[in-house]
């Protein structure tokens, strides 16, 4: 009987050994620590950074620190990241995401990680709706408005899409409550967010001009929305993050609308000099396709979307991402210091990006996909479209898990009353390790 017992206890053991190296498997393949036997509810951890090497031709009057220069080289954390997020229960899900964005030799040091996200949900039916609140990215009006950055096809997201990315949300995460699900081959999204402070705002001016801005009263409740139909392969809504290019993994065609509205957000002078209050509105389309087209692992990306932003009479904000500037001379120009430019404003944007991924193997085990984009821009203000140019080539080392990107930019400059002068431009190397 003894020995039975023995034998007994050495199977309960080995049985107990086999299941956590079951375990173990599980989580050295999708990266997940398991809550129960068959993996539904997990833990999952990911990281993600993003480092940049810049060489530029900066906008006229450009000052560092009070010093004059034309041009200039930097290098810098353009993101880092931490996630960890899970199906807590079979209708439970939680996502937090802390990092650090646009960290050069001229921010400030030892600012340590921000949250990024931080929101729980409840599955009121698996499929079809969920609800949360917090602080998250299910942002509305198109694709990238809230893009998953580290699967991007270019160097970066078109930013131009986060309509308030800073201004009024925290890097187009808003405090916000959220609904979302699939409806048949419908993915929709919708928002009801509270607005940051815009006092908060980095460089703030509580000048009300003749040329709108954002009002600094307390803020009305902001609503969004994103819809779109996935014809072909579905795309996962587990997090709001939106991939860039699956490589060829999937075959998919969206087709995409959405919106933001806010009441009373902007404001300006009119010629009496009474201040008026008006409302913020934009609507977007999209359209992407992303799939294999060749036998030895070639892929196709293509992505359009146009955009109709009414932010209010002759509105134009400039944005310079990790702008290796931090001062200008030169009142004259619209643009600011450094790499800045025109990126947001009253009107029309039309984008396009298309790339190729060539085939597996190119170098090696390793391959290129090369890229180029452009946003067109007819703002208002400006007498002189906007065109943003992104040109540039991904060494896909290990897929997205490792990428050396190489990137050509141009931007143009434009003077206060809205004329073109020139046009600015930027060599960009950017390596990425995420998984």
């Amino acid at each position: 009987m003894k020995k039975i017992k023995i034998i007994l206890a050495l199977c309960a053991g080995l049985l107990g050994m086999s299941q956590l190296q079951a375990q173990n498997s599980s989580f050295l393949k999708d990266r997940k620590v398991p809550l129960n036997e068959d993996g539904s509810n997990f833990v999952k951890f990911t990281f993600l950074t993003q480092a940049w090497f810049r060489t530029s031709e900066y906008n006229p009057g450009t000052t560092i620190d009070g010093v004059a220069k034309n041009s200039g080289t930097d290098i810098g954390i353009r993101r880092t990241s931490i996630q960890v997020f899970g199906q807590l229960t079979d209708r439970v899900f939680a996502f937090t995401q802390i990092g650090l964005n646009n960290y050069n030799n001229i921010s400030d040091r030892k600012v340590g990680f921000f949250v990024h996200d931080a929101y729980g949900e409840y599955a009121i039916d698996k499929t079809k709706l969920s609800m949360g609140m917090g602080l998250s990215g299910w942002s509305g009006l198109s694709r990238f408005a809230s893009p998953a950055v580290g699967s991007q096809l270019g160097i970066d997201a078109p930013i131009y899409q986060q309509q308030t990315n800073d201004v009024t949300d925290q890097f187009l995460r808003k405090l916000s409550i959220f609904a979302k699900g699939k409806i048949g081959k419908l993915d929709y999204r919708v928002q009801m967010a509270q607005p940051m402070s815009v006092k908060k705002m980095a460089g703030y001016n509580p000048t009300i001009t003749e040329n709108s801005n954002f009002s600094s009263d307390p803020a009305k409740m902001q609503y969004n929305g994103y819809f779109q139909y996935q014809f072909l392969d579905q795309e996962s809504n587990q997090t709001p993050y939106l991939t860039g290019t699956y490589l060829g993994k999937k075959k998919v065609f969206n087709i995409g609308a959405g919106l933001i509205y806010q009441k009373d957000a902007m404001w300006h002078k009119n010629t009496a000099n009474d201040t008026i209050r008006t409302d913020m509105f934009h609507l977007a389309a999209d359209v992407f396709y992303d799939a294999p087209v060749g036998s030895k692992g070639e892929a196709v990306s293509i992505y359009g979307n146009i955009t109709h932003s009414d932010f209010g009479k002759n509105y134009t904000r400039n944005a310079g991402i990790m702008n290796p500037a931090n001062g200008d001379n030169n009142a004259n120009i619209l643009n600011g210091g450094g790499v800045a430019f025109p990126m947001y404003g009253t009107g029309t944007t039309y984008y396009v990006q298309a790339g190729y991924k060539l085939k597996d193997n190119l170098i090696g085990k390793t391959t290129l996909m090369p890229y180029a984009s452009l946003q067109h821009s007819n703002y208002e203000r400006l007498n002189d479209a906007m065109n943003f140019w992104d040109l540039g080539v991904n060494w896909l080392l290990a897929n997205h898990t490792s990428k050396l990107t190489l990137a050509y930019r141009n931007h143009p400059v434009y003077n206060t009353t809205g004329d073109k002068l020139e046009t600015k431009n930027a060599f960009l190397a950017q390596y990425q390790v995420s998984f």
